[in-house]
């Protein structure tokens, strides 16, 4: 265990996030190297009557990964990975990324849906669920979970899976850190790699509007093995960009298939017919895949997210026109197809609600100074509002920050809220830990 407190050298490096936004000063942060430094840090908390943050990668748009004056369980030193090739699982510890993850899974050709940037935290990222480029194959992280083993409010030691602790288990399929410190997944795994058919097309933002409409038919015509994003940004100042395009909006596609890497080469074809300015798509390695999109920390951050069951002519124009308006040159909007095993027989197993949403709009406001910053903020609020008479209603969590209860309710629906209550009253009956997307034990 070590102990960081603010006169500490490593204070600041150790209390950075990925959301410059974000600068908090916990009293103490514990660094826990496994399940027993995990209960001291807990109790230290208790005895001394502190709020409760839990660290992990640390992607966490509203900071909930870090408090003022109070402790944060970081969980980082727990970077254990074993593979089990025979039986297609691996075991991680809390402190993985995706980028660790993904490189040693693939040496034995494995994968699950795993986070579009490689420096996310493996358990933050799962317990919400986890949504990545190969979830119309295989679902969402928490899909293929075998097992979470984590820590109580009380410092018991729990494994949850779908023979013990069954109902911990559902809970921990997109409840989020409301129920104990996680500190080792189970995955079973899936066939895959190390090389697929993966890439990026690019077309200038003059084509936005017949791209988007010609990308819409062609992203829901494709098989559920093809993984796509829909993005609009600033085109980068890089080798491969028409130097005409630099600095300008432009709109790009990411592929993925979730195959052979042959077959993946068939199944573009129907997007490159747009004649992209770029074409990056071609055989690589997954886990060079999983990097491409790395946004660099440092940057203020505001996202959010909704989801939607079409998205008529109407409703890309607004996508369109608020892409003419990024807030800067690192803001994107982004918009993902969903559909195959996200609203497949694993949809009913977990709180996770509105999982037959067809497309769900992502708009990310970024920037390098806070007051840019808090004009992106602006930005994707006023885009929430242009679309919502095109949203259900539903929103996935671990794409937003801080928006209230109404929005974590929408997340799960009235039924599975209260289900997962009743879970958070059995584990976390004095809702220790509720920096989070927080759900509150029934009763209260």
């Amino acid at each position: 265990m070590k102990w960081i407190r603010p006169d500490s050298p490593d204070y600041d490096e150790a209390r950075k996030l990925f959301n410059a936004m974000i600068d908090r000063r916990p009293a103490v942060i514990a660094q826990c190297a496994d399940q027993a430094d995990v209960a001291e840090a807990l109790a230290y908390a208790h005895n001394h009557n502190l709020n409760i943050a839990v660290r992990a990668g640390g992607h966490s748009v509203a900071g909930m990964s870090m408090n003022d004056g109070g402790l944060v369980v970081d969980v980082r030193p727990m970077k254990a990975i074993s593979a089990d090739p025979e039986n297609q699982t691996v075991t991680a510890g809390a402190g993985v990324t995706w980028g660790e993850f993904d490189r040693v899974a693939q040496e034995h050709g494995l994968a699950v849906t795993g986070g579009r940037a490689s420096t996310t935290g493996l358990a933050g990222f799962t317990l919400g669920g986890g949504s990545g480029w190969l979830e119309r194959s295989f679902g969402f992280a928490c899909d293929s979970l075998q097992s979470v083993d984590l820590v109580t409010a009380k410092g018991e030691r729990v494994t949850a899976s779908a023979t013990e602790n069954p109902e911990l288990f559902w809970a921990l399929h997109g409840g989020g850190g409301n129920f104990g410190v996680a500190t080792s997944f189970t995955f079973k795994m899936h066939q895959l790699g190390p090389t697929v058919q993966a890439g990026l097309l690019l077309w200038p933002g003059e084509a936005a509007t017949e791209i988007a409409r010609a990308y819409r038919d062609a992203a829901m015509a494709a098989p559920d093995s093809v993984g796509t994003g829909f993005v609009f940004l600033t085109a980068p100042p890089e080798p491969f960009v028409p130097e005409d395009m630099v600095g300008k909006m432009a709109v790009g596609v990411a592929y993925l298939y979730a195959g052979d890497s042959e077959e993946g080469e068939e199944h573009v074809k129907p997007f490159r017919e747009f004649e992209p300015a770029v074409d990056l798509v071609g055989p690589m390695p997954y886990s060079d895949f999983q990097c491409m999109i790395d946004d660099p920390p440092g940057h203020y951050n505001y996202w959010s997210a909704d989801y939607h069951n079409e998205l008529s002519d109407d409703a890309l124009h607004l996508f369109v026109d608020s892409a003419n308006r990024l807030p800067g040159p690192a803001s994107q909007q982004l918009i993902l197809p969903w559909g195959g095993a996200v609203g497949g027989p694993a949809a009913a197993s977990t709180p996770l609600q509105h999982r037959n949403a067809q497309w769900v709009s992502h708009p990310f406001g970024l920037a390098e100074t806070r007051e840019e910053g808090e004009e992106g903020e602006a930005w994707v609020k006023q885009f929430r509002q242009d679309i919502a008479p095109y949203t259900t209603g539903g929103v996935w969590l671990n794409f937003i920050g801080n928006e209230g209860q109404d929005r974590i309710m929408a997340a799960y629906g009235e039924e599975n809220y209260r289900r997962l209550s009743r879970v958070k009253r059995d584990f976390d009956p004095d809702n220790t830990f509720r920096g989070n997307q927080n759900i509150l034990p029934a009763g209260h």
